[in-house]
């Protein structure tokens, strides 16, 4: 008989902030657990009291730093705060190197503070597949604010904007970022267009470069304008300015509803992933058997066209 794991005891020692059990229930998702499906029932009481803050931006403009002096800022509040950072990941073991584990060590002993570096196991977008139910997790341990860190690795890590309440985007002088802002995903996604490095050259260049492409943007009236932040991070400088916007932008959200409708296009996303999950597990049984073969004989010698055969293939899940 295989090992079920206790999911009740989780949820509850998760909810009384044990970081075991946290870990637990969040390496459950990572393994798509059979006992998922109680997992969640279990955490969905919980479900909508966090604030999801997520950061993008190429390497080296400073996440990991930003993220740090983030957390401290929001510890100074009494806040309760997760942490999901996604890292690229090994194309033959799977493994990742947990950078922001190096770099967050002196929030490891802080009760307040839970931090999970996931491997982004070849998913796109810059998340990992399991990360929104690690949020789930998260929320329901009592995680008051929760920031998620994509893996940063181009120009496509816009995914975080369907998970996130406010999408930071971080940008550094003399990297080529005033141009890389500018490309459709990057600008629409963000929310707080972040300036780290601001005491180097060219800072004021990048700063106006944005403002000025945000300028040309069109917006119906109401419409949400990103704001443009300069900070230091290694320094700590301009993060209460960052924390400003964050809230600035918060307060929108909730003032004209659209908070509500980002967590219900969320929930819409995450069903969809599960929902297909589901169907690619049940078409690679199907890949077992004979039904798949068949079909694909057919197409192959010209007997049946691919569409028809994948209308059959469905009809037989």
């Amino acid at each position: 008989m295989s090992w079920r794991p206790d999911v009740p005891t989780l949820v509850a020692k998760a909810r009384e902030g044990d970081a075991r059990s946290v870990a637990r229930l969040i390496s459950l998702v990572e393994d798509g657990d059979p006992a998922l499906p109680e997992v969640a029932a279990a955490l969905a009481p919980y479900a909508g009291h966090a604030q999801v803050l997520g950061l993008t931006g190429s390497p080296g403009v400073g996440k990991s730093t930003t993220m740090n002096e983030l957390v401290k800022a929001l510890r100074t509040t009494g806040r309760r705060v997760g942490v999901l950072a996604v890292d690229p990941s090994s194309p033959f073991t799977g493994g990742a190197i947990l950078g922001d584990r190096i770099r967050m060590q002196e929030h490891t002993t802080d009760r307040g503070v839970y931090i999970r570096s996931m491997s982004s196991r070849g998913q796109l977008g810059g998340l990992a597949a399991a990360t929104p139910q690690a949020v789930r997790v998260l929320e329901g341990a009592g995680c008051e604010v929760i920031l998620v860190e994509t893996v940063g690795v181009g120009q496509a890590e816009v995914e975080v904007a369907a998970l996130a309440d406010t999408t930071l985007v971080l940008l550094a002088p003399g990297m080529g970022d005033a141009i890389q802002a500018v490309k459709a995903g990057v600008l629409e996604i963000a929310d707080v267009f972040v300036i780290n490095k601001a005491d180097r050259p060219g800072a004021d260049a990048t700063y106006h470069d944005i403002q000025g492409m945000l300028g040309l943007g069109e917006r119906a009236a109401g419409d949400w304008r990103p704001q443009v932040v300069r900070a230091t991070a290694v320094r700590g400088e301009g993060i209460d300015d960052v924390l400003t916007a964050i809230e600035k932008h918060r307060s929108w959200l909730e003032s004209t509803g659209n908070l509500t409708t980002r967590r219900e296009r969320r929930a819409s996303v995450e069903v969809e992933a599960i929902a297909l999950g589901t169907l690619r597990a049940r078409i690679g049984d199907l890949k077992e058997g004979t039904a798949l073969s068949t079909l694909a004989t057919r197409v192959a010698t010209g007997d049946l066209d691919p569409y028809a055969a994948a209308e059959q293939l469905i009809k037989g899940l």
